[in-house]
């Protein structure tokens, strides 16, 4: 039987968008609330929420609307493919479609700076995406909650990554 087809998100995006931060795939709470890091237990709002001034908790627009008021886009490396479940690892490989990335950057200028949530994106945005040249990248540590690392480890890495000027 195939897995299910997963389709994307628009990206959270401004005029003023000098960093983008990239996820895999909407996991599958995420495709049922039509937001990006749907799963309450992803650290991804409460992080970015102390990196940039807003409460986890807030409305969803209102989060949205912070990153973007501090030049933060996100969206996700794949726009659609076929996956039983939210992990990753479950992605059919053969399915992946990628987003529009030279469009996104030749619309949004800005950006200099694309940071990866976790390993899935970075491989597979080196896989499938053609990379961009004077923009830099780094992978973060994941903020699922199936990457098992210390709340205050990933908070720091996400610090000392998305706060550095390179």
């Amino acid at each position: 039987m195939t897995a299910p087809l997963v389709q994307g998100l628009p990206p959270i995006i401004g005029d003023g968008a000098h960093t983008l931060i990239l996820g895999n795939m909407l996991s599958a709470m995420s495709v049922t609330s039509q937001q990006y890091y749907g799963n309450p237990r992803n650290a991804f709002w409460r992080i970015t929420g102390e990196l940039f001034g807003f409460a986890a908790d807030d409305p969803y627009d209102d989060r949205t609307a912070a990153l973007v008021a501090n030049g933060v886009a996100v969206w996700d490396v794949l726009r659609s493919c076929r996956r039983k479940g939210s992990l990753d690892a479950a992605v059919e490989p053969d399915s992946m479609v990628p987003n529009d990335f030279g469009r996104l950057l030749v619309a949004h200028p800005g950006i200099r700076r694309i940071f990866f949530n976790g390993a899935a994106a970075e491989k597979n945005f080196n896989r499938l995406v053609r990379v961009a040249p004077d923009v830099h990248y780094r992978r973060l540590p994941s903020t699922s909650p199936a990457q098992t690392m210390r709340y205050e480890d990933k908070v720091a890495a996400w610090r000392g990554g998305i706060s550095a000027r390179q």
